[in-house]
């Protein structure tokens, strides 16, 4: 399904922008209006990480006139895998300011706008507002629907990516000509039931793959050329090496975009999509400590029995002395539980908190009624107990 081009052609190139974009201008569907379109498009990437680093580049070097970056985070060596927008001396640097230094480096003719913030309800209309094309590289779920929702209520169109270890996902969602997330997703995931890339890894090649594949439909939704993914969702398979499309419907019962639309606002993310489930925090109140007081009950020699919840070759990166691993998939098959002590007190940890969170709801429903888990989890323990232990 081919669309008309969303944003008009700017007046002129410049001398340099023709010889700087030579290689789009020869090709009979870009041209010079196309390029000109590229020019006048304003583009706002949501995130600056594993696919906002290529998608952000690949943006400037098409020559896309502004470009908003989204990003409050702070750049991190285990960035670096992955984000090839920052490099070795940005680790410590606002990923906005990194990011947008790069794209500077790429192409000066890019008008690059910083939004040093964390995307909420509060802003995101307003930041939203001022760009024609959103391009969305979230890794969590609250975030996802709000930049849908968003997309949907100001009539915007935006190119969604998603990755996970091997494996990744990208379409496009405009409701004004088709489905929104909602009609692909209607609901959120049980929270704890897919982990994120921090928990489960990715690829790093991977990002390039789909952010990439997000410019691309950019490119052709701003130039109206060819046929964007809208209706259409690519999956691709790294380790097969396989890309497959799947036809998305526009859902008419859809709550946000149908006949009928009961969603008119935003609304509560972290509410609707339950970052922790209603029993691990109901578990976790009262029953939490702190990486320091693991420390003093080892320090004292308590009778504890520390278990990492994590998986295996997380464990192998790094481990907080004396714990036990027992991943937490034992704990919801129930296989874990007939091996552990009945007379010493239970301590769960995981990487930051979510997944203990999620196996002492399981250690009380039980009969382990004093277990306990670490807030923070293992990264809480370099931060304040060993910073010498690597992070991941």
């Amino acid at each position: 399904m081919s669309l008309p081009p969303l944003v008009e052609p700017a007046a002129e190139l410049t001398v340099d922008e023709v010889r700087r974009y030579s290689r789009h201008l020869i090709i009979p569907d870009v041209g010079m209006a196309g390029q000109k379109r590229l020019k006048n498009a304003k583009v706002l990437c949501v995130g600056a990480g594993g696919l906002g680093s290529p998608a952000l580049l690949y943006l400037a070097a098409a020559g896309v006139g502004t470009l908003g970056i989204v990003d409050f985070d702070i750049v991190d060596e285990s960035n670096l895998q992955r984000q090839i927008i920052h490099g070795q001396s940005d680790v410590g640097r606002l990923k906005a300011e990194s990011a947008a230094a790069s794209v500077r480096e790429v192409n000066p003719n890019v008008n690059v706008v910083i939004h040093n913030v964390a995307l909420t309800t509060d802003n995101v209309m307003d930041i939203f507002s001022g760009y024609d094309l959103i391009v969305d590289g979230t890794d969590n779920f609250a975030t996802r629907y709000m930049v849908n929702d968003a997309a949907v209520l100001l009539n915007k169109p935006y190119v969604w990516g998603s990755i996970y270890r091997f494996d990744g996902q990208a379409s496009v969602f405009w409701s004004e000509h088709g489905p929104c997330y909602r009609c692909l997703y209607p609901e959120p995931p049980p929270p704890g039931m897919v982990p994120s890339c921090a928990e489960g890894g990715v690829l790093g090649v991977l990002c390039a793959s789909i952010g990439s594949i997000q410019v691309n439909e950019a490119i052709k939704l701003i130039t109206g050329i060819g046929d964007p993914l809208v209706g259409r969702l690519m999956i691709y398979d790294a380790l097969e090496m396989k890309y497959r499309d799947v036809k998305v419907r526009k859902d008419p019962e859809c709550p946000l975009c149908g006949k009928n639309p009961s969603i008119t606002e935003l609304i509560d993310y972290e509410a609707f999509c339950g970052t922790v489930s209603d029993e691990a925090q109901q578990a976790a109140a009262g029953s939490t400590i702190t990486a320091a007081e693991l420390k003093d009950m080892q320090d004292r020699g308590d009778d504890i029995y520390l278990i990492d919840v994590r998986e295996q070759n997380e464990y192998e990166i790094v481990n907080i002395p004396g714990a036990v691993l027992i991943p937490k998939g034992e704990f919801l098959n129930g296989s874990a539980l007939e091996g552990l002590p009945q007379d010493k007190k239970i301590v769960v940890h995981c990487k930051s908190g979510g997944r203990s969170a999620e196996v002492l709801a399981v250690l009380k429903s039980a009969g382990f009624s004093d277990a306990v888990h670490v807030g923070g989890g293992v990264l809480s323990w370099i931060k304040t107990i060993d910073p010498s232990l690597p992070t991941y």
